[in-house]
C-alpha cells in the first residue's frame, strides 16, 4: 500500500517529507526523482552554516516509515485571506440554499 502511494506522490511531483525509519531521521522538503522497483531517489536540500547543500539518496521502500505532504499553507504575516466573494462571478460556487443567505 506504501508503495503505491509513493508511486502517486512521485507522478504528482510534489515536495514531500519522509522519515527514514533505518536511520531515525526525517527529510524534509523532499522529492522523489525515481520510483523503480523497490528503490525510491529522493532529493533534497539542507542547510549547513553558510551553504545550502543539494543531496541525492536512493532509499528501499521497507525503510520508509512515513510520508506526509503540506494540504495547505498560509502566511503568518497579517494578510486578508481571499474568500469566495472576492473570486470572479464565473468562478463563483452558485449558492445550494439562497433563501437562508437573506440579509
Amino acid at each position: 500500500m506504501l508503495d503505491r502511494k509513493i508511486y502517486q506522490l512521485y507522478n504528482d511531483g510534489q515536495d514531500v517529507w519522509i522519515y527514514l525509519r533505518d536511520q531515525q531521521r526525517w527529510l524534509d522538503r523532499a522529492r522523489i526523482t525515481s520510483f523503480e522497483g523497490d528503490l525510491v531517489t529522493i532529493r533534497y536540500e539542507t542547510e549547513e552554516d553558510d551553504e545550502i547543500c543539494a543531496w541525492e539518496e536512493m532509499v528501499r521502500v521497507e525503510s520508509i516509515g512515513s510520508v506526509t505532504s503540506r494540504l495547505a499553507a498560509v502566511p503568518k504575516y497579517n494578510v486578508d485571506p481571499i474568500v469566495s466573494d472576492d473570486c470572479p462571478e464565473a468562478e463563483q460556487l452558485p449558492n445550494p440554499h439562497p433563501e437562508s443567505n437573506s440579509d
